[in-house]
């Protein structure tokens, strides 16, 4: 088992890997640590990892949407203050959150690996996307983060 746990992790570190810049190294979008003072999270790199995904399982891309930015960004918020995982607004047809990953890569590996939220990664109906993270020091999990698909 530990076997197989370990080729998955490497598994998912050489997707990580394919999708950033840099010769195999992650980028600075996706590798930021949220948890810093200044930290800004880089939708475009966000969404360019989970395009790269959605483009492996047969699925069409994503285009940004400033809405689902702002929609996610007011979630993210109150689930950060509020400590309960927000559900599907109306405007938006999926809803992926977590919480305590410090960036975008553990975050995005987070959501892949599980069956529930690679099915949300996949939905194929989806064609417009909005990505959030906030940082709160006094939180339990510090960093919580919200990916909102509609089509």
């Amino acid at each position: 088992m530990t076997t197989l746990r370990t080729l998955v992790a490497l598994l998912g570190f050489a997707i990580l890997a394919a999708c950033s810049t840099g010769g195999g190294a992650l980028s600075p979008g996706l590798a930021q640590r949220m948890d810093q003072p200044g930290a800004s999270l880089n939708r475009a790199e966000a969404l360019a990892i989970v395009n790269h995904y959605r483009q492996t399982v047969g699925a069409s891309g994503l285009r940004a949407d400033a809405n689902l930015d702002a929609t996610a960004q007011a979630l993210v918020q109150k689930y950060a203050s509020s400590g309960t995982s927000p559900r599907t607004p109306d405007g938006a047809v999926k809803i992926a959150v977590s919480a305590g990953y410090p960036n975008f890569a553990e975050t995005f590996s987070g959501w892949r690996n599980s069956p529930a939220d690679a099915a949300i990664l996949a939905e194929r109906s989806a064609t417009r996307a909005g990505v959030a993270a906030v940082y709160d020091a006094n939180s339990t999990y510090g960093v919580y983060w919200v990916l909102l698909l509609d089509d």
